[in-house]
C-alpha cells in the first residue's frame, strides 16, 4: 500500500502528542509503543494489525526506565514509524521490530534537542514572574509545544511518507540471507526487553507474585479481567499488611533503645 500526505501527518501528530508531555497524554499512555501502534494502524486503516506490531515492539521497552530526564530510547518514535514502515512494507513483526528499535534510538537526538532549546522558555517564565506578568507566562506554555511539534511532527511526518515509500525497495534490495538476519535479531529484541523487565522484578519482594500470577493463569482457566482484578486486590493486602508491620517493628525498635538508655 501507498500512504499518503494526510496519514503521514496524521502520524507526525500522534508522534508529538506521544512526547508533547500534555495532560493525560504522553509518557504514561500515547507514548508506549502498543498504543502508538494502534493508533498508526487505525490511520492506515489496518488497526489490528498496528496493535500487534505495536505490542511486538513494546516488548523491548517493558523494563524502560527515564530517570533524571535521560532518555534512553524514544518508544513513541519506535513505535509510530516502526508500525508504519510495517504496515506500508508490508514487513513481519520480527523484521518490523529490528526496524523500530534503530529508530527509537535515533528519537533520543530529538528529545536532547527539545531540553536543550526549552531552556530558554525557563528564563523568559523567570522574567515575566519578576515583572508580574502573568498574562505572558501563557507563551511560556504555547511556545515550547510550538517548538515540539515542529521537531517532532514534522519530521516524523516527513519520515514516514518518504521512508515508507522507500521502504519496499530497500527491502527488494537486501538478499535472503540479510533479511533473515534481520528477521533473527527482531525476534531476539523482545527476549531482552523482557530479560531486563525481570531483572528489576527479582530485585524486589515481588518475584514470589510473578510466579504466583504465572501459576493462576495457566492452571486457573480464568479470564483476563478477573486475573486483573485478583492481582490488584492482592497488591492492595499486601501494601496495606506492610504498612501496617513497618510502624510497629518500628516502635520495637524505639522501646528497645528506650530499655538501653535505662540501662
Amino acid at each position: 500500500m501507498e500512504m499518503t500526505i494526510l496519514q503521514a501527518v496524521l502520524c507526525g501528530v500522534v508522534y508529538w502528542l506521544a512526547v508533547g508531555n500534555l495532560p493525560f497524554v504522553g509518557l504514561w499512555s500515547l507514548q508506549r509503543p502498543l498504543v502508538c501502534g494502534a493508533i498508526t494502524g487505525l490511520i492506515l486503516g489496518h488497526p489490528v494489525q498496528g496493535a500487534v506490531i505495536g505490542a511486538t515492539i513494546n516488548l523491548v521497552y517493558l523494563g524502560f526506565m527515564s530517570a533524571g530526564g535521560s532518555m534512553p530510547a524514544d518508544m513513541g518514535l519506535a513505535g509510530v514509524l516502526g508500525t508504519a514502515y510495517a504496515i506500508v512494507g508490508g514487513l513481519d513483526t520480527d523484521t518490523a521490530l529490528a526496524l523500530a528499535v534503530p529508530i527509537g534510538i535515533l528519537g533520543t537526538i530529538v528529545w536532547a534537542g527539545r531540553m536543550t532549546f526549552d531552556c530558554f522558555f525557563v528564563h523568559m517564565a523567570d522574567k515575566y514572574i519578576e515583572e508580574e506578568n502573568i498574562t505572558n507566562l501563557v507563551a511560556n506554555v504555547l511556545l515550547p509545544q510550538i517548538l515540539c511539534f515542529c521537531m517532532t511532527a514534522i519530521p516524523c511526518a516527513l519520515a514516514a511518507y518518504f521512508g515508507s515509500s522507500y521502504i519496499q525497495g530497500i527491502l527488494a534490495m537486501l538478499s535472503g540471507k540479510v533479511l533473515t538476519v534481520f528477521q533473527i535479531i527482531g525476534g531476539l529484541m523482545p527476549a531482552l526487553g523482557i530479560a531486563i523487565t525481570l531483572q528489576y522484578i527479582f530485585k524486589g519482594e515481588s518475584k514470589v507474585f510473578l510466579f504466583i500470577g504465572f501459576l493462576l493463569a495457566v492452571y486457573s482457566k480464568l479470564p483476563l479481567l478477573t486475573l486483573g482484578i485478583i492481582a490488584l486486590l492482592v497488591a492492595v493486602v499486601y501494601v496495606q499488611v506492610t504498612s501496617a508491620v513497618q510502624p510497629a517493628t518500628a516502635g520495637a525498635d524505639y522501646d528497645d533503645e528506650d530499655d538501653e538508655e535505662d540501662d
